[in-house]
């Protein structure tokens, strides 16, 4: 046996549309996983690349919005990466900008991962999720004060819940992934200035592919990692070696 297949398993991918998200949702249908790609935006894309899958509307302004999915698909792997960034000084940051990135970010994670431990141990049914934390789970960064916030609760309540869950066969986990290529840091990828400072951070001398996290996660969800729980793991290039 392939201990790193996904066959026969079904998987719940947010903000499956693009970006890190669309690599998680391919590389588990590549797996051999059959996907459900949740978002509120159409997955047309995601979806011509995965043999088995459809797409789900799930818009995550509202933190229980994913909860009714598990009363009616019995499934075996969520990942939460949905998330949304409100960027000013800590100075001028609203109360909205705290309230919409939290609310998407760690109250629909929680939610979502109580939804699915329900219907996993109501039906005596091994599980994995896998979070998507950042490298702001172990850092202040700046100006993000609700999503550096946020990405620090993930992490918390990935070993929370790994805590409670680890010994009924539910594996928890999360990662943090480093620069990656993807359509959120192609202002930073084209200005010279900036794209050198953080290549220069990398030990690994290259920005991350979206896949890099695509087949971390893959790892994380299958029976070769059925001995991990509770771990942050960063996909970083070294970054935080440094």
């Amino acid at each position: 046996m392939n201990s790193f297949s996904l066959e026969g398993r079904r998987a719940l991918v947010t903000g499956a549309n693009t970006g890190i998200g669309q690599a998680i949702a391919i590389a588990m249908g590549a797996a051999g996983a059959e996907v459900l790609c949740a978002a509120r935006r159409d997955c047309d894309e995601t979806l011509s690349k995965i043999e088995k899958g459809r797409h789900v509307a799930v818009d995550f302004a509202d933190p229980l919005a994913a909860v009714p999915l598990f009363e009616n698909e019995a499934i075996d792997i969520l990942v939460n990466n949905a998330g949304i960034i409100r960027r000013a000084d800590s100075v001028d940051f609203t109360e909205a900008d705290w309230d919409d990135v939290i609310d998407v970010n760690l109250k629909a994670v929680f939610f979502t991962c109580q939804a699915f431990g329900r219907a996993a141990l109501a039906a005596g049914r091994s599980g994995a999720i896998v979070n998507i934390a950042s490298l702001l789970s172990f850092q202040g960064g700046i100006r993000v004060p609700s999503y550096t916030a946020s990405k620090h609760g993930v992490a918390g309540i990935t070993k929370l819940l790994a805590n409670e869950w680890a010994a009924k066969g539910i594996n928890v986990n999360a990662i943090a992934p480093g620069y990656i290529s993807t359509n959120n840091t192609e202002a930073l990828r084209n200005d010279p200035e900036r794209n050198r400072q953080i290549l220069e951070r990398i030990p690994a001398g290259r920005w991350g592919e979206a896949s890099d996290i695509g087949d971390a996660a893959v790892f994380l969800a299958s029976p070769a990692a059925k001995y991990i729980h509770g771990t942050v793991l960063s996909v970083d290039g070294g970054w935080l070696a440094r």
